[in-house]
């Protein structure tokens, strides 16, 4: 399975309640490595938060506010005179 599969699959079973540790998702039947690294690219792209255990999936608002005020080179969106853009892979550094 693709990262990006896995993601989308974890950020949803996050957003609809499924589960809500990392634990459920390894009782789930998720490889733990595989687990900590998919929580690891939605942290970082600001889907989602962990509290201690707890995961919790951010809300679109939560999200985008985050990726501005970190501004970070890897956030997957510009803003641009306070449009929101999502880059294009010419866009994106890496």
């Amino acid at each position: 399975m693709r990262d990006e599969d896995l993601d989308w699959e974890i950020y949803h079973a996050l957003l609809y309640g499924k589960v809500g540790t990392a634990r459920d998702l390894v009782a789930a039947g998720y490889d733990h490595d595989l687990v900590e690294a998919s929580l690891g690219r939605l942290e970082r792209y600001h889907l989602i938060e962990r509290r201690g255990e707890v995961l919790r999936a951010l809300s679109l608002p939560e999200s985008i506010l985050l990726c501005h005020l970190n501004n970070e080179e890897d956030s997957p969106l510009i803003f641009d005179k306070g449009i929101i853009r999502l880059k294009t892979e010419k866009g994106r550094k890496g």
